[in-house]
């Protein structure tokens, strides 16, 4: 093929010529990406340079007074976003394992791999609409329980409010259940056929398999999903804002409400004139360095 292609000219030039564009595109891509950086820092640079890194540490927001600080904004982004992990992932993974083990028929599988992932094309509005008509009740009825139990522990020393990090964390829980469902699935499903059959040819159980072969195989493909999934949460704006409380302050209970970057900027932006707008772009700049450094390290993972 490549002494064919050589030796016609009309394929040479067309090979050239998708090649460059192809070239030119990806270039364009990360033109792109550096720019959007670059434009953000430029509109945070007021807030850069009054506040530093000391921005990151502070608690206090307060426009009235031009105090900011983005810890509380940042530890609810983490820990909202880790809880969601905490749910997903065994479920996601327990989902990959039902749709890649021939426990249903090939069609059945692709009917029920066709509903998870269209969890992932509902709008996160109308998850935030599901959360106040659901999770947040069910949340007042189980957090009431458990503080008036458990309220010696820190994650349940606050009655719930309605609003809190616990309903906004359920909620996220499902938004990136596809992710990682999806992911994981492709992980397993890419697991050569010869190894599980080996390890049976010596006598080993289906289950012995799937916990000594496949999930040991596939576990780089499946943390990268769940790495994937982070970065995916850490940006979730709508459902959050509607959900999480958007509480400034740092509280170990997860029923108390708080907030997260994503969600302060979508109440906050329109309404922000002066230093707040370059504060707001601080904390933007913040949110896009970390996910993107996220998803690199999950793109490494997976290529690895």
């Amino acid at each position: 093929m490549a002494n064919f292609t050589s030796s016609n000219p009309t394929l040479k030039a067309s090979d050239n010529a998708f090649r460059y564009i192809s070239m030119a595109a990806a270039w364009f891509g990360v033109f792109l990406l550096f720019w959007i950086a670059v434009q953000v820092l430029y509109e945070a640079w007021p807030a850069v340079s009054q506040f530093g890194f000391k921005f990151l540490i502070d608690v206090e927001w307060n426009p009235v007074t031009k105090e900011y600080g983005a810890l509380p904004l940042i530890y609810g982004t983490v820990v909202s976003s880790l809880l969601a992990l905490l749910i997903a992932t065994p479920l996601g993974v327990a989902i990959a394992i039902f749709l890649s083990e021939d426990y249903l028929p090939p069609k059945v599988q692709e009917f029920f791999k066709f509903l998870v992932e269209m969890l992932a094309a509902i709008p996160s509005v109308i998850y935030g609409l599901w959360g106040i008509a659901v999770i947040i009740p069910l949340n007042i009825t189980v957090g009431l329980w458990l503080y008036e139990h458990f309220s010696w522990i820190p994650l349940f020393s606050t009655p719930p409010y309605g609003p809190g990090m616990l309903p906004a964390a359920l909620v996220l829980a499902i938004m990136i259940l596809p992710t990682i469902a999806a992911l994981s699935r492709t992980a397993l499903v890419t697991v050569p056929p010869a190894m599980k059959a080996g390890a049976e040819a010596v006598g080993a159980t289906r289950w012995e398999v799937l916990l000594h072969v496949t999930l040991p195989s596939a576990a780089t493909g499946i943390f990268g999903a769940v790495v994937l999934a982070l970065g995916r949460a850490m940006g979730e704006t709508m459902a959050l804002a509607m959900l999480v409380g958007n509480n400034n302050q740092i509280s170990a209970s997860i029923l108390a409400p708080a907030n997260t970057i994503a969600s302060l900027l979508a109440n906050s932006f329109a309404e922000a004139s002066g230093l707040q707008v370059a504060a707001l772009m601080y904390l933007s700049f913040i949110l896009m360095a970390v996910t993107l450094l996220i998803n690199i390290f999950a793109e490494y993972i997976l290529v690895k």
